[in-house]
């Protein structure tokens, strides 16, 4: 065990790790430059293969930037593009990333720390952080941004720069460490453990912004809004954002135990796809049309109308039918695209009745700090169900690709066990700490 490691360990004070050396290198998992196209004319991208675990060096700090002790992070369906070099190899993003200068030639390596969720402590500040310092608790935004840019002062999302931590970027929260700017961090709910923040920023963030913001759907009171994947690390936050909204939550799920758990989430209506006919396949317009008269008249009998809102992430496979199902004058809000992003639809039915489609990526700074707060006000709880130690990850990643999760899939970091974090016990007994985690798998598994 390093030094720093060591004195995290052991909550050792500010003062003591400003002066603790932080190491040369650090665990993480990673993928290879020299591994891309190593999937070709494979039909079964197994994840596993790609994802490497071990040490990397420790990159310097830019100004701007912080290094953090990754206490714990998730997997996002991100992390299984890059493991699979698609829909292009995010090599690619760095290179890119290095040709604007600077510091930013750093993410250029033969290899990428990936991962785009974290939860953990500040050990280093650049010397233009002015908010942040050594020992600070922080959760990570898994938006990069550049504030030298004029639109990223309109909205953080909107300037040509923006990045995602971890899948355009080097160095990401898979890892016991990882670099992050200043302006990616927000300080972390003091009632839930490092693996339930861990499952916060980027699933919550992006739910936030596609349904609450006015950036996305706007949603309001008596609003039906269909969510396709109900029970994934996205759609189970939508469940949990519809309801405090005073919406109705329609949820579309694969199985009957996805069906089971969406129960526990309070979802209003709970529909299995697979009694429709619906698969992860992309349907062609007749039968998309078929299907979606079907689906359509069972979410009219169950809910009292047609979506004004459809959250889908899913993409190919239901994107056509979200167009289809929309109410006339509603909105189809998008991302994503975990089946595909070649997306199909009628036209007609889009411009004929007036619907909107809207596509929305992660969430600004001033988001996140909006969703974080009903965190701490106990109208969100995390969505975690299974965790796993960071040498185990690539199993997770898998986990993900293969669909076989619900909520969202934790990663303990440099955590040495589940259940550390909390330094508000009295918030956590006033939420109550039985409605924090509706999908954990109990006792919480470790591998």
């Amino acid at each position: 065990m390093d030094p720093m490691t060591e004195a995290l360990l052991s909550d050792a004070p500010a003062s003591v790790l400003a002066r603790t050396p932080v190491p040369e290198e650090y665990p993480a998992l990673y993928l290879r430059a020299e591994d891309v196209g190593m999937f070709a004319g494979v039909s079964d991208k197994d994840v596993r293969e790609s994802l490497r675990f071990g040490p990397v060096p420790m990159p310097e700090l830019a100004p701007d930037e912080v290094l953090v002790a990754v206490m714990a992070s998730s997997i996002n369906y991100n992390t299984v593009w890059s493991a699979m070099f698609e829909p292009k190899p995010t090599f690619e993003f760095l290179r890119r990333f290095a040709r604007t200068g600077g510091h930013a030639t750093r993410h250029d390596r033969p290899y990428q720390v990936v991962g785009s969720d974290g939860a953990g402590i500040v050990v280093r500040t650049g010397t233009g952080v002015r908010r942040w310092r050594v020992g600070d608790r922080v959760v990570i935004s898994p938006a990069q941004v550049d504030d030298q840019e004029a639109a990223t002062h309109g909205d953080g999302m909107m300037g040509a720069e923006q990045r995602i931590w971890g899948y355009e970027t080097n160095f990401g929260g898979l890892a016991r460490y990882s670099v992050v700017r200043a302006s990616q961090l927000i300080p972390k709910p003091a009632h839930l453990t490092w693996e339930e923040a861990a499952c916060v920023t980027l699933c919550a963030g992006t739910a936030y912004r596609m349904l609450v913001s006015r950036q996305g759907a706007a949603m309001k009171q008596g609003d039906i809004v269909l969510i396709w994947g109900a029970t994934g690390g996205l759609g189970a936050y939508a469940v949990q954002m519809v309801r405090n909204g005073g919406g109705i939550a329609v949820g579309v799920v694969g199985s009957a135990h996805k069906a089971e758990r969406l129960r526990a989430l309070g979802c209003d209506v709970i529909l299995d796809r697979t009694e429709f006919g619906i698969d992860d396949g992309e349907q062609d317009p007749k039968e998309t049309i078929r299907l979606g008269k079907r689906l359509g008249g069972a979410i009219r009998a169950e809910a009292g109308g047609d979506p004004d809102i459809v959250f889908d992430y899913v993409g190919q496979a239901t994107f056509g039918l979200s167009v289809f199902l929309a109410a006339r004058g509603g909105t189809v809000v998008t991302c994503g695209s975990s089946t595909g992003y070649l997306h199909g639809f009628d036209n007609r039915y889009l411009w004929m009745n007036l619907k909107r489609v809207i596509g929305s990526h992660a969430a600004n700074l001033r988001e996140q700090w909006d969703c974080l707060r009903l965190f701490e006000r106990g109208m969100l709880v995390p969505t975690l169900s299974r965790l796993y130690p960071l040498d185990e990850a690539a199993e997770a990643v898998r986990l993900v690709q293969k669909n076989a999760h619900i909520g969202k899939v934790g990663v303990l970091c440099m955590a040495p066990e589940p259940g550390l974090g909390v330094t508000d016990g009295a918030l956590r007994e006033r939420i109550g700490p039985g409605r924090l985690n509706p999908l954990l798998e109990t006792p919480v598994p470790v591998g």
